[in-house]
């Protein structure tokens, strides 16, 4: 049976360069995929932007996607990455199937941050590695950063990604998402149960807002502590 393209958003503060490993493995099993530096991460040149600016480049490039015939992709978004995936969806709609790794699963003009506000307090250590910086980004700590982040993950993997983190604009997490693709799209939530940075007891809130829930236990990274996991998860939806 052909899958479908797989399209991956990655969280803040990282890059494309985080679903290699995954990207590696979909490839082994014949699932194509295509991951995307949102502006100003990663390899991209362009200026750091905010949730709907990030949500914008997503869906240009879906659009471009489409024009080269790749049509019904599988929308992933990891952490933040959830809530572009979200807005990008609106901005285009031809989407199969919308996957929530460990991810902000937002409803029609929510923020992450009204989000978070709105949920009980449940501290997690990605709080006290986040540094704010004076020109309106945050950077980590990637002595706390490496805990919260990839607590188990390969070490050396771990510190491979903590070397390639960029600042996050803060407005990325104010801005609130515009739109309810998922009264009309599928969606999957998947939880990450050792999470440190986005807390379980918040995942399963959002998942309750998903049509499917998958269960990993393992930390706020699964692309790099449970890669073949993963791409079972991402594989059955782009076969299905």
């Amino acid at each position: 049976m052909s899958a479908r393209h797989v399209v991956l958003v990655h969280g803040a503060w990282h890059g494309a360069w985080c679903w290699s490993a995954l990207q590696a493995e979909l490839d082994r099993r014949g699932v194509p995929s295509i991951a995307i530096d949102l502006p100003g991460h990663g390899a991209s040149t362009a200026p750091l932007t905010d949730m709907h600016g990030d949500a914008r480049c997503v869906a240009d490039t879906l659009s471009v996607l489409h024009d080269r015939g790749v049509t019904d992709p599988v929308l992933v978004g990891h952490s933040y990455g959830g809530a572009v995936i979200s807005q990008a969806a609106v901005f285009h709609p031809d989407v199969a199937h919308l996957v929530y790794v460990a991810a902000f699963a937002l409803n029609d003009g929510e923020s992450v941050m009204s989000a978070l506000v709105s949920f009980p307090p449940a501290p997690v250590g990605l709080q006290a590695a986040m540094v704010g910086r004076d020109d309106g980004t945050s950077v980590l700590d990637p002595d706390l950063a490496g805990p919260a982040l990839y607590g188990n993950s390969d070490p050396v993997a771990a510190a491979a990604a903590l070397a390639r983190l960029s600042p996050q604009p803060t407005a990325t997490v104010t801005q609130p998402t515009q739109g309810a693709p998922r009264n009309r799209i599928p969606s999957t939530y998947v939880v990450c149960d050792r999470d440190d940075a986005v807390h379980p007891t918040h995942q399963k809130l959002m998942a309750e807002r998903c049509t499917t829930t998958v269960v990993l236990d393992t930390d706020h990274s699964p692309f790099l502590s449970m890669v073949v996991e993963t791409a079972d998860i991402l594989e059955s939806i782009a076969r299905s």
